[in-house]
């Protein structure tokens, strides 16, 4: 049965990307975020008789390990549910959304497009979660700016550089540089014109916040945080097929790598959102190496998650 015009509307406290909020909202969630993991037991019951599907069309570690675990941890339940065994090829997106919503509290949908997201929206009477997509990556923003604070203590004025392809993290990170006063440097050399949110660069350009250069060791030299990703999509990386498009880059983006002797007279700190590929975008000595914050970044994604549930669900 086809929803009437009742049953399928947006619903107006979803995250599908930081740059429509305000920025106090922000602020307050990375706030909450704060008083989750310093008192978790103060949320305990706080999801009680809450149900979170999860919903993956793309592999997922740190996405679905915390939010599942941030929903059982505050009592409530998740459900993981995968696209390719589900019904969602076989119709329209937002009807599948509909009845998920009529069993459910939040959906969090981790998707290769953003338009997936879109149409999850339009059907969905609850609040819907961009667990990733190819644009925005809002959740592992906000684990890497609350990092970022527990770390240095304030945000406003930090110098957070950002070496390598222009993806969905990075217009998250330049989202929420606006937001926390972030004083962000992009060397990225591949940047997808489709990829790239204009009016969020500008922005941010606007501020005065963004520098923007293609040599890396310029990009390093006065930063407090080096910030790298994968040069490949998780979909290609291992892909015989895509081996070509992966040398090309590797190729084009060595000189970008994160390594001891691009730091050399940094002091630096390193993050990485992970899946992390050693030898690629960063070298394996680094990852270990006590300028590293990247397992405490992957470790924050759980408070955020939590923070981020319990804000949509208005429950904190």
């Amino acid at each position: 049965m086809t929803p009437n015009n009742t049953q399928m509307k947006t619903n107006p406290d979803d995250l599908i990307h930081w740059k429509n909020w305000n920025p106090e909202e922000i602020r307050d969630i990375l706030h909450l975020a704060e008083n989750v993991q310093a008192d978790p037991l103060a949320y305990a019951q706080s999801m009680r008789a809450k149900t979170l599907v999860m919903l993956f069309q793309k592999t997922s570690t740190r996405t679905r390990v915390s939010f599942e675990a941030g929903m059982t941890e505050m009592g409530g339940h998740a459900i993981y549910l995968d696209w390719q065994n589900s019904n969602f090829g076989l119709t329209r997106t937002e009807y599948e959304a509909a009845y998920l919503s009529s069993n459910a509290h939040l959906i969090m949908a981790r998707v290769k497009e953003h338009q997936t997201l879109i149409d999850l929206q339009k059907g969905s009477l609850v609040p819907v979660i961009n667990g990733c997509c190819d644009q925005y990556h809002p959740c592992q923003g906000m684990a890497d700016f609350l990092t970022l604070k527990q770390d240095a203590g304030e945000l406003k004025g930090l110098r957070l550089s950002y070496l390598g392809v222009f993806n969905n993290v990075v217009n998250t990170l330049v989202s929420l540089s606006l937001v926390f006063g972030v004083e962000l440097t992009l060397a990225c050399p591949i940047r997808p014109q489709e990829d790239v949110d204009w009016k969020s660069l500008e922005a941010l350009k606007a501020a005065g916040l963004l520098t923007e250069t293609l040599d890396p060791k310029e990009a390093v030299k006065n930063a407090d945080y080096v910030y790298t990703d994968t040069w490949v999509n998780m979909e290609h990386f291992n892909d015989p097929k895509s081996q070509h498009l992966k040398d090309e880059r590797v190729k084009l983006m060595i000189d970008y790598q994160l390594n001891h002797k691009l730091l050399a007279g940094s002091k630096a700190k390193v993050m990485h959102d992970m899946p992390i590929h050693p030898g690629y975008e960063i070298s394996d000595e680094l990852v270990a190496d006590p300028r590293s914050i990247i397992f405490a970044q992957a470790k924050n994604r759980l408070v955020a998650q939590k923070a981020i549930m319990l804000r949509l669900l208005k429950q904190a």
